[in-house]
């Protein structure tokens, strides 16, 4: 998880590193590439915390609403990424 809250913050400052050095047309591939790697390092944690959670969590508690939180944010992210990719810098 905080592997991907890295990988959030550094493709906010790329975002905007390329919208003021980007040409016109360009596309933001390192932008969308690092908020798809956030989307996977969410994934990954969330996917760790359900496989692992019977080691640590006792079996009367609950997640949580972080863990919900998390598995929404998962398709978000992604769905950001790809947007990302899919965008051009306009006139």
């Amino acid at each position: 998880m905080i592997l991907s809250i890295i990988f959030s913050v550094l493709s906010l400052f790329l975002f905007f590193c390329q919208l003021f050095t980007l040409q016109k047309g360009g596309r933001f591939f390192l932008t969308g590439i690092f908020q798809i790697f956030a989307s996977l390092f969410v994934m990954s944690g969330a996917i760790i915390y359900t496989v692992q959670s019977s080691l640590w969590v006792a079996a009367e508690a609950s997640y949580g609403f972080a863990y919900y939180l998390a598995w929404v944010s998962f398709p978000l992210a992604l769905i950001s990424g790809l947007i990302y990719v899919i965008l051009r810098k306009r006139e």
